[in-house]
């Protein structure tokens, strides 16, 4: 992963201002669900998935940095988090904003365990 949590990789092939939503995730094991929204924000860029019925319908948010490649043509994101790390992740909290620097340190807490060094 990336340096920065709330950045994407250089080599992920993401492009400023291209709209992911409805893109399907890809986990390192297996389709995790679909992006509802993004963020490109520098510092603070992210995906909320919906895991769908595969997770009881759970939203996650997921730094960017956790997103290895983005395919254009298939419209699919691969995050480099397995299917079980995600379904144990904190769920979205709607009523705190994605951007709250609190909220964002507890979802870092999470998924710097995972962090490729």
């Amino acid at each position: 992963m990336s340096d920065s949590l709330w950045g994407y990789q250089p080599s992920s092939g993401h492009t400023a201002g291209a709209d992911l939503s409805g893109y399907a995730v890809e986990a390192t094991d297996g389709s995790i669900g679909k992006v509802d929204k993004h963020s490109d924000e520098a510092g603070s860029a992210y995906l909320l998935v919906d895991t769908g019925v595969w997770i009881f319908g759970k939203d996650v948010l997921l730094p960017a940095g956790t997103v290895r490649r983005i395919d254009t043509e298939d419209r699919k994101v691969y995050v480099d988090l397995t299917k079980d790390q995600v379904k144990d992740s904190p769920e979205f909290d709607r009523h705190r904003q994605a951007e709250d620097p609190g909220y964002h340190a507890q979802i870092s807490a999470y998924y710097m365990a995972f962090r490729i060094m």
